[in-house]
């Protein structure tokens, strides 16, 4: 009996399956000619040209010159047709929005920040998250309606058993029971939200330190300090969305705070979130301490004590090193990760000299050994991984020949 039209095995299906992988070949390598695509998919040269021909007019791949300087003739070249679909991203703190539209190959070409300075805005939230994708959209030169998907990354997380934001009372107007309804009524394509440190992990994942890794922790400290979980390749939420909010984990070395989350505190975030940073420069006679935010000013300092020689600023290093892997010992002695990431600028401001000493006190402190590693990802990590997230989804969407 014939299989029908989506059945595993039928011509249709192994077409669609075939278009996909020389697809993603594209995004991979840039421009190929039919010769290599056919031979990196297996395919004959009469298969592959019937399958770039068939791309060509889908509108999902375009013949874009030729080869030069090889003997013989030149081939024709081909590449996934940047237009052919966008996505958008935005990165929520409570001081601004940053927005961004890539097209489907990755490419951003469009770039927008919104400030939203916190209690002193009256500007509704859905105005302002349709306000910050506006401005990305006209920078890329496109209308609303050409952005196929939007992931938004916050603090915090939306529990799905409520719809409300979590873990990130600093975040005002984001708590409302009817946002995720508004947002949906107010927004033409559909959206997603997620944690802005899974985000980071997620942009980690494909295009930095953790490529090729299915099991690791990321480890962020910034505003907060927190962590995302992957595990068999999977992103680990939760079941209130709160895996990896560590800032309240309880730790040696501060007190036991109780009503954690009424309190916006924790022992882990005490310990070594970027706010003790300066602190602790002050308590080793450190002068000069920079002023300004804290996250500017404990990534300056940590940087500095990287590369100095005198002794307070190594004591510094040394002792932010050991604090660190207080917290990350207790994650990778329940986890035993492959790997941990380090990220966030008062992390990776620290390179190798610090990466090496929380190494070093991790092997100390758990029994559990992974490797360490300083993330990639430097340039707007949440909205690289926001953009990310939408883009595999809107691929899949967009690179489906099979209807």
């Amino acid at each position: 009996m014939a299989g029908t039209a989506g059945t595993p095995g039928t011509p249709r299906v192994l077409r669609a399956m075939n278009d996909r992988a020389a697809l993603d070949l594209l995004l991979e390598h840039g421009r190929l000619s039919r010769t290599r695509i056919g031979k990196l998919t297996g395919l004959s040269k009469p298969t592959a040209s019937q399958l770039l021909a068939r791309l060509e007019a889908a509108g999902l791949v375009l013949a874009t010159g030729t080869t030069e300087g090889r003997p013989g003739p030149n081939a024709q070249l081909y590449e996934v047709n940047p237009a052919a679909g966008h996505a958008a991203g935005l990165d929520v703190t409570p001081e601004r929005i940053l927005a961004a539209v890539a097209d489907i190959t990755g490419r951003t070409v469009g770039h927008f920040e919104l400030p939203t300075p916190g209690r002193r805005t009256g500007t509704p939230v859905v105005q302002q998250v349709t306000d910050a994708l506006d401005g990305a959209v006209k920078a890329a030169g496109l209308a609303r309606d050409d952005v196929h998907r939007l992931v938004i990354g916050t603090p915090g997380a939306f529990d799905p058993t409520t719809g409300r934001l979590r873990y990130a009372s600093h975040l005002p107007g984001w708590h409302s029971p009817t946002l995720l309804d508004e947002l949906a009524a107010a927004l033409p394509m559909p959206f997603e939200y997620e944690n802005d440190v899974n985000l980071v992990a997620l942009a980690e994942q494909r295009l930095g330190a953790a490529r090729g890794h299915a099991d690791f922790v990321l480890l962020w400290n910034q505003e907060g300090l927190g962590a995302a979980l992957v595990l068999g390749g999977r992103l680990h939420r939760g079941w209130t969305g709160g895996a990896g909010e560590v800032g309240f984990l309880p730790v040696p070395g501060t007190p036991l705070v109780r009503q954690v989350t009424k309190a916006n505190s924790g022992g882990y975030q005490e310990l070594a979130g970027s706010q003790a940073v300066p602190r602790l420069a002050r308590e080793l006679g450190i002068e000069d301490i920079p002023e300004g935010p804290y996250t500017e000013a404990a990534a300056q300092l940590v940087a500095r004590a990287a590369q100095a020689d005198d002794d307070a600023h190594r004591r510094l290093l040394r002792t932010y090193a050991t604090r660190l892997a207080t917290g990350l010992a207790s994650l990778v002695s329940v986890l035993d990760p492959e790997l941990v990431v380090l990220s966030g600028t008062a992390l990776t401001s620290g390179g190798e000299e610090l990466r090496a000493l929380v190494q070093a006190e991790l092997e100390e402190l758990a029994a559990s050994r992974p490797r360490l590693v300083v993330g990639d990802v430097r340039e707007h990590p949440v909205l690289r991984g926001a953009l990310e997230s939408a883009l595999a989804t809107t691929r899949d969407e967009v690179f489906d020949t099979s209807r």
